[in-house]
């Protein structure tokens, strides 16, 4: 394949030397809106498919073979058989017993960890499953000195292992009173589904050979306070791992709100704007520059839309700009704190009698979290949607690094500069734009350089990013830019 195919086929504006602003700026007024439908044919696909029509990024990449046979072998019944035998532990507490072999937090634990294991066996060597265990002394919600254990099954990536994806969702569950490590607490949307889809995830994967790593977490300690995920990222930074992205799946179990309404096809994906992690030096040249809704974060959940957005997923994905949602929070939290790129999914609706409740009848309505309040098509297809962004991720190259606008004189052209791309298969880069109230970008051009392009737009007027290509014709994250005096 030549240098040149990854970008065939595409309808991208191109500023040849010498071009107009104007005329850069009409063609690119024109490429948007290319392709757009009428009100009616939009409101007769979401009617059909549950998707909307013609409201893809420019961004946008469409899923290849390899990515839709993947998803393919993704597993509704395997997903229920996960659910429902994690909710026949009784209780998963983290404070639960942890030597019984049929009930509590510890018989969870054990058959998470089998089952990983029966995964792994497949992989030829490349995947690896450990306990990741270490003691919590007394703190918030933990009354007694508590081992706290994720199980982690981690898939080597065959061409750049170092750079590594998370995924995870939380085995530990909880009754009414988070302190109840005694009363049944089944868990099956909170947080069952979203390590059913972690593991679905693992199987599937096992078999295949990503590029770079991906690990797939059943973390526990959520409801006490994001222990376990706590634990699992700060070992990250100790280790100097290179975190590219982490994705946490929690409560992904129905689309069925507490008013009975049902959104079958959609998934919520909180991605926080301001970096949690920023130091004073970065808020100024965030602030300087107006870089609140271009994160690291917000470049992931970008991403995510452009590859998992589509019908090989048959969902859309709802980008929420927040962290998560007000006054909660999630096991991508310690992972943020952290300074990785970190984000949540989660359903659309949420049904509050199905969750952090006694198992009961009240008033002729049955309250708890039960395996027959989920839905396990739709988490099938939250599990598609991770495997999209996750796989993806892992064969595409990294968002290129120290990506900055040079400011050194005053001019109406804009120059980006970026360091050279190390990632194996590097066919060239991209660069983006948008206006400064856009959410997603709308315009698409090849760089010219390797490390460098100039476009005669002005930086003060829109948005810019660059992305990298391989010569497969992927796409990775978009960066945003800083300023280069």
């Amino acid at each position: 394949m030549s240098l040149t195919q990854p970008w065939k086929g595409l309808a991208m504006p191109q500023n040849p030397a010498g071009t107009p602003r104007r005329t850069v700026l009409s063609a690119a007024a024109a490429t948007a809106v290319v392709g757009v439908p009428s009100v009616a044919q939009a409101a007769s696909a979401t009617a059909s498919t549950g998707r909307r029509s013609g409201d893809r990024p420019a961004t946008a990449q469409s899923p290849g073979r390899e990515l839709r046979e993947l998803l393919q072998e993704i597993d509704r019944d395997r997903i229920e058989a996960t659910v429902r035998r994690l909710a026949a532990f009784g209780t998963r507490h983290t404070l639960s017993t942890q030597d019984d072999p049929e009930r509590g937090i510890g018989a969870a634990r054990d058959w998470i960890y089998a089952e990983l294991k029966r995964y792994a066996a497949a992989s030829g060597g490349r995947m690896t499953v450990e306990l990741q265990s270490y003691v919590q002394e007394p703190a918030s919600r933990i009354p007694v000195a508590t081992r706290i254990t994720n199980v982690v099954a981690t898939l080597r990536g065959s061409v750049d292992p170092d750079r590594v994806h998370v995924v995870s969702g939380h085995y530990d569950s909880r009754a009414t009173d988070v302190m109840d490590a005694v009363s049944d607490a089944p868990g099956a949307d909170d947080d069952a589904s979203g390590v059913a889809v972690a593991m679905e995830l693992a199987r599937v994967m096992a078999k295949r050979r990503p590029a770079s790593t991906i690990v797939f977490a059943a973390v526990a300690g959520e409801e006490q306070g994001l222990y376990g995920s706590t634990h699992m990222a700060e070992r990250f930074k100790a280790a100097g791992a290179n975190v590219q992205a982490m994705f946490t799946n929690d409560i992904v179990g129905s689309p069925r709100a507490d008013d009975g309404t049902r959104d079958p096809y959609s998934v919520r994906l909180f991605a926080e704007g301001v970096p949690t992690s920023e130091t004073p030096q970065q808020a100024d040249t965030r602030r300087s520059v107006g870089g609140e809704n271009d994160s690291p974060t917000r470049q992931l959940a970008r991403f995510v839309r452009d590859v998992a957005d589509n019908d090989a997923t048959g969902m859309n994905v709802r980008v929420v700009y927040r962290r998560d949602r007000y006054l909660r929070g999630g096991d991508h939290i310690p992972f943020l704190e952290r300074g990785y790129a970190a984000a949540r999914f989660t359903e659309p609706t949420e049904d509050f009698a199905h969750q952090h409740q006694d198992v009961r009848v009240e008033g002729g309505q049955q309250y708890g979290d039960l395996p027959e309040f989920c839905d396990f098509g739709y988490i099938a297809r939250v599990a598609r949607v991770n495997g999209a962004a996750l796989w993806t991720l892992a064969q595409a190259p990294a968002a290129p690094r120290g990506v900055k606008i040079v400011t050194s004189s005053l001019t109406n052209s804009t120059e980006l500069v970026w360091e050279p791309g190390t990632d194996p298969g590097l066919a060239g880069h991209e660069v983006v734009w948008r206006e400064t109230t856009a959410p997603e970008w709308t315009h698409v051009i090849k760089a010219a350089d390797a490390t460098s392009h100039t476009v005669d737009l002005s930086k003060d007027n829109v948005f810019f990013g660059v992305r990298a290509v391989n010569r497969a014709g992927l796409r990775g994250p978009v960066s945003f830019p800083v300023p280069q005096r």
